[in-house]
Formats: C-alpha cells, sequence, structure tokens
C-alpha cells in the first residue's frame, strides 16, 4: 500500500471512531461502553452539605485523647442529575470543627463553573479560599472527583490507570485500652483481617502488644502518635518491638522533634512512617531523611488531587507510601481507597469503626482492600 493510501485509509478510521463515540457508545466485542459524558454549559453545580455525628462502636484512645464519637459534615454536588458525595471529619487534633467547616462551605460558589471537568480550576479556586480547612477543601474534592468519575463512566482506580487487584491488606486499629478489652477487640479482628495497626505511646506499650500476642501472631503497625520524647528509649522500644512480630512504625515522635526522628530512623530495624509531620504535598521537601515513607490522609492533604500527587512525589524521592484515614464512613475511605494499589501500607479501616455509615463502597474481603468497580469513588447510599 502506497503512504499516500495508507494515511487516507487510517484518516477514514478515525474519522468513524469518532462517530461511533458521539453516538452514545462504541462497540467492543460484545460490551457496549458507554461515551463520556458531553458538557452543554448550561448546567451549574450545586454544593449542598449537612452535620453527621459519627459514632463508634468503642471507645477510641490514643497517646493524647480518647473519644467515643468524631464530628462529621456530608456534603453533595449535584450536576445535571448526577451527584456526587464527599465528607468532612474532624477528630480532634485537627484542629477543625463542624462550624469551621460549614462556615468554610458557605463560601464555596460552584456555579460560577459551567463545566465539572476543569477539576484544576475548581479546586485551585477552592484550595484559595483560606490557607487551612483541610477538611472542608476534602469534602469538596471527594464530591467533586466522585461526580466528574460518574460523569465519564468510571471509577478513579481506572481512570489513574491503577490497577485493583494490586490494592493491599488494610490494618485494623487497636486503641489503647485494659487488657481484657485489648483481648476482645483482638479477638473480634484476628481472623478477618491479615495485619493490625495498634496504638502506642502511653506507659503500657508493652503490655499491649503482650496482651494482643496472646490472641494472634498477625503482623502489627504501631503508631505511637507522637507519643515517646526520649530518642534512646524509643530506639530500644523499636529494636524490642521488631522481635514481637511488628513490621513498621508510625509517628514515634513530636514533629518537631525532627532530628531525633531522623536519629532514630538511622538506627531502626524497622521502617518510620510520618504522619502527624505531613500534611500536605508541600511538606514531603522538609521531612525527607526523617523519615522512610509518608501516611496521606485526604482530611489532612484536601482531598484525592493532592493525595494523588503527594504518592507520586513521595515515590519520586524514593520514599514508601501509606494511605490512612480517620474515622470517616465509606465516603471518604472509599474516596482514599481508589490509589491504595500504589502504596506500601493501606490503614482504611475508619469506616469499620463506625456503627452509622450512610454508604456502601469499599469492602475488606478476607483482610484485602476490594474496589466495587462502581463509577467515581465506587459508594452508594444507603
Amino acid at each position: 500500500m502506497q503512504r499516500r493510501d495508507f494515511l487516507k485509509t487510517a484518516a477514514t478510521a478515525t474519522a468513524g471512531a469518532a462517530i461511533l463515540g458521539t453516538a452514545g457508545s462504541c462497540s467492543t466485542g460484545n460490551k457496549n461502553i458507554p461515551s463520556p459524558y458531553i458538557v452543554s454549559g448550561k448546567p451549574r453545580m450545586k454544593l449542598s452539605f449537612f452535620p453527621y455525628e459519627l459514632q463508634l462502636q468503642h471507645v477510641f484512645t490514643v497517646a493524647s485523647y480518647s473519644r467515643t464519637t468524631t464530628p462529621d459534615v456530608q456534603v453533595e454536588i449535584e450536576y445535571d442529575g448526577f451527584v456526587g458525595y464527599g465528607e468532612a471529619s474532624m477528630p480532634p487534633y485537627l484542629g477543625q470543627t463542624v462550624e469551621s467547616v460549614t462556615t468554610f462551605l458557605q463560601k464555596v460558589n460552584l456555579e460560577q463553573f459551567s463545566d465539572p471537568f476543569q477539576m484544576d480550576d475548581i479546586l485551585t479556586y477552592v484550595d484559595s479560599l483560606s490557607p487551612g480547612d483541610a477538611a472542608a477543601k476534602a469534602a469538596v474534592d471527594i464530591a467533586l472527583h466522585d461526580l466528574v468519575g460518574k460523569l465519564l463512566g468510571a471509577p478513579w482506580y481506572r481512570i489513574w490507570g491503577l490497577n485493583p487487584e494490586k490494592a493491599p491488606n488494610t490494618t485494623f486499629t487497636i486503641g489503647i485500652d485494659t487488657p481484657d478489652v485489648v483481648r476482645e477487640k483482638t479477638r473480634e479482628c484476628a481472623d478477618k483481617f491479615k495485619i493490625l495497626k495498634v496504638k502506642v505511646g502511653l506507659d503500657n506499650d508493652y503490655e499491649m502488644i503482650e496482651t494482643i500476642r496472646e490472641i494472634t501472631d498477625l503482623p502489627i503497625a504501631v503508631d505511637a502518635n507522637q507519643g515517646w520524647t526520649n530518642k534512646e528509649k524509643a530506639l530500644e522500644e523499636i529494636f524490642w518491638l521488631k522481635e514481637h512480630g511488628i513490621v513498621m512504625v508510625e509517628q514515634p515522635m513530636p514533629k518537631e522533634m525532627i532530628d531525633d526522628i531522623a536519629w532514630i530512623r538511622e538506627r531502626s530495624p524497622l521502617p518510620i512512617y510520618a504522619d502527624e509531620a505531613i500534611q500536605r504535598l508541600a511538606d514531603i521537601p522538609s521531612i525527607k531523611g526523617a523519615y522512610d515513607g509518608i501516611n496521606i490522609k485526604l482530611m489532612k492533604c484536601t482531598g484525592m488531587r493532592e493525595g494523588w500527587k503527594m504518592a507520586n512525589y513521595a515515590r519520586a524521592e524514593g520514599m514508601r507510601v501509606m494511605v490512612g484515614c480517620m474515622t470517616e464512613t465509606s465516603c471518604a475511605c472509599s474516596a482514599a481507597a481508589q490509589f491504595s494499589p500504589v502504596v506500601d501500607f493501606a490503614d482504611l479501616d475508619g469506616n469499620l469503626l463506625i456503627s452509622n455509615d450512610r454508604f456502601t463502597g469499599m469492602t475488606v474481603v478476607d483482610g484485602k482492600i476490594t474496589l466495587p468497580d462502581r463509577p467515581g469513588i465506587g459508594v452508594i447510599k444507603l
């Protein structure tokens, strides 16, 4: 075939494919794949929200506080009959409240945007409205991602080109408590998960681990929540933890003690992950060298857009990546789970710790994160 004839044939084929695309679907074998939503420019996005208090199934205790509830705000973005869901969860240490979140959301005017696919412009605008309010921004970000995924007819893990089969096991968190309660919690979860996460950082760390080891020999990740303050004692404990099947340590000391944390990291037999020390993308350069990896939480980093950037940037810097959560409904947990196939550790059990989930979304099957094949973040309102 002459080159001129080849180009003519190729152009004809391309034009035919374009015509099929505008017809609403294209055929590939036995499957009809819907075309993405075509923006007409007429509809406008409408933002709505309301408070929703999360009820915890057990008292949740970490090194600095205990609680039985978590304040939360549920968000919806409606556009031409499609609805995207998001949420802001505010545990105490974030310094945000239902009032601060709703005050921020009242400033957000999405009706000025006629095209929800212009996500970068929209979320840059949302981020510009205040220097903080990360959880409130995350709620808008998650709802917008859910909406756009539904308009595209695809889940975000597919839009990002990820393989859902590579989603990792998730840890299940056991908070600081008495030996009897720790035994009870461990028995409830030991046969459902492949790895546990244990809160430490008080004076009963050894007792916590030994009590759990009476019940199970599952691998354990520990989170000190900045509870250790002496680097020599912390390192000594880490070596002891290594001998008892612990596989990683999260935020061992106060984030301000970065030189001490770097000293521990140089000597630690276990990888050290940053949690409270890392909030957003811009924080990563300042902690490099002090930690082996970062824990990305949507409520801290303003949502999926920045969380995805953080995961890629950390990888480029040779750091490990963990995705975590607060106590949240399946809405925010399913949003974070969309990029879980690229992480080393996942702690996405926040929806399992509450008794009043509003959604079904990602599930945990035999300890493994299982992503639903549904568009957007994959949730269905109950």
